[in-house]
Parts: structure tokens; C-alpha cells; sequence
């Protein structure tokens, strides 16, 4: 049995600032963007890659859904973005405003720092030592 994990739902704000931050600042790519009039949303998915799992922007649709944009973990880092070249993502991103709320660190298992979202969702920005994705 194979199975692997696709897609994982973020709530968001709002659709196209969303987009704005993960595309234009993250430099995600925009995999889909499809209206669904029967519910009056749209399936937006971004990834940081062509492999791997996809982030499902999902729009906030009521007061409840809305309390939890950018603490989905409870104040915990709650994504952790892979990369082969720390210090080029680190400097782009901060090159792009993004905040960092942990500075860089070398850990025995690679190098890591933390950063918020547009809405203070905590991210790790990761290189592993070993090379691994």
C-alpha cells in the first residue's frame, strides 16, 4: 500500500493576499486557482516545489474558522520548509520582508530558523545536514 500525503489546509484571510505572500514572497508556485460556485470558494493550491506536499490555501468562512488564521498550532511552528541552500533562502526572504522570529542556528541535524506568515504562522525554514529534502 502506498500512501503519501498531498495536501495540507491552511486558513487564510483572504484568498489573494494569501497568494501574493506564497507566490510573490515565498516564491511558491500557484498549482491551482478554480472557482466552486456550488460553495462559493475557491481550491487555491501552492507548493514550495514540484514534489512533495501542496499547501490548500483555504479561506476563512465564519467567525470560528477566522480565530484561527495564522495560530493553527496553538502557537507552535506548524510548517517546516525544506531547503538545499539555507543562507540563499534565509537572505531572500528577509530581502522580501519576511520576519524572522528566530535567528539562524546550526543544530546537529542541520541548519534552522523560524519565520512568520503574513498572518504569524510560525514556519522553520530547514537545511538538513544529511542533504535530505
Amino acid at each position: 500500500m502506498i500512501r503519501t500525503l498531498i495536501h495540507v489546509a491552511l486558513v487564510v484571510r483572504d484568498y489573494d493576499e494569501a497568494i501574493a505572500f506564497y507566490v510573490g514572497k515565498l516564491g511558491f508556485e500557484l498549482v491551482e486557482d478554480t472557482y466552486q460556485p456550488e460553495q462559493d470558494k475557491r481550491w487555491v493550491v501552492v507548493r514550495p516545489g514540484s514534489d512533495g506536499c501542496s499547501i490548500l490555501l483555504a479561506q476563512a468562512s465564519d467567525d470560528h474558522q477566522d480565530r484561527y488564521v495564522g495560530d493553527q498550532a496553538g502557537g507552535r511552528v506548524f510548517l517546516f520548509l525544506g531547503t538545499d541552500d539555507f543562507w540563499r533562502d534565509y537572505e531572500a526572504f528577509r530581502a522580501e520582508g519576511i520576519e524572522f522570529v528566530r535567528d539562524p542556528q546550526e543544530e546537529p541535524y542541520g541548519t534552522v530558523a523560524v519565520f512568520k506568515d503574513l498572518y504569524g504562522t510560525l514556519w522553520d525554514l530547514i537545511q538538513f545536514a544529511d542533504g535530505r529534502p
